[in-house]
């Protein structure tokens, strides 16, 4: 590679990152003053993309095919996770949404909360769904597991199995156009695939025959926001199939 190439890659990677930041309202990133990084929180409490400390515990879904699902689960004890958590986390959103995002878990605050992707990781997420001109509203968010494991760790393969199975069937109830995947060990759950994320992003995977894109979760695009244009990329990829 010349240096010339270098620096092409360089400005395509910067203008994607760039595009991907005007789009989502404009993120705070490594090295942003302290007057712009507070700015852009009140910009962000304005939007409502913070939500307010006080946000209530969801209550279940109202009728049609989602409550039954809800119903069948009950307070389950089902496999070790029930132990430890709070409140069940179910998932948020619309019944009928074209796109549906799949995170990993809950963690601390969605454990508190009753709902999902509402901490630091959550916030992004609303971005990224606003990059796209939606709102939580018109998507559905859910988790392969619906309690937060110990210390945030990775579930284990057996409390997947016991648990995913009632993802399928919300899958199957909203129908979505398009899934995404957040994060590796989402993808794996849903497609069997054991490829790493970076090779499994930017491209149209099947789960048992949904069109599925992965991307990487938004709790490591807080630390690595340099992948942030790969995230964009992925996330026009969902919108033109959700368009389609």
């Amino acid at each position: 590679m010349t240096p010339d190439d270098g620096r092409d890659d360089l400005k395509r990677s910067l203008g994607a990152t760039l595009e991907f930041a005007v789009g989502s309202g404009g993120w705070v990133v490594e090295g942003a003053s302290a007057q712009s990084a507070g700015q852009a929180q009140e910009g962000a409490q304005a939007d409502g993309t913070n939500p307010p400390a006080d946000l209530p515990i969801l209550s279940s879904p109202e009728g049609g095919p989602l409550a039954a699902i809800r119903e069948e689960l009950g307070e389950c004890t089902r496999c070790r996770l029930s132990q430890g958590r709070t409140h069940i986390v179910f998932g948020v959103g619309n019944p009928d949404a074209a796109l549906l995002f799949v995170g990993e878990g809950p963690g601390a605050e969605e454990d508190k909360r009753g709902e999902p992707f509402v901490g630091r990781a959550g916030q992004l997420l609303d971005r990224m769904i606003a990059a796209i001109g939606m709102t939580r509203k018109d998507v559905y968010i859910a988790n392969v597991v619906k309690c937060r494991p110990p210390q945030n760790r990775d579930p284990r393969e057996d409390e997947v199995a016991t648990c995913i199975e009632f993802l399928w069937k919300q899958i199957d109830a909203i129908r979505p156009r398009a899934i995404c995947a957040l994060g590796a060990h989402a993808a794996k759950s849903l497609t069997g695939s054991a490829e790493p994320i970076g090779r499994l992003r930017g491209r149209v995977l099947q789960a048992r025959g949904h069109n599925l894109v992965a991307t990487y979760h938004p709790a490591y695009l807080l630390r690595h926001p340099v992948a942030k244009h790969h995230a964009w990329e992925d996330l026009k990829l969902l919108l033109s199939l959700v368009e389609g």
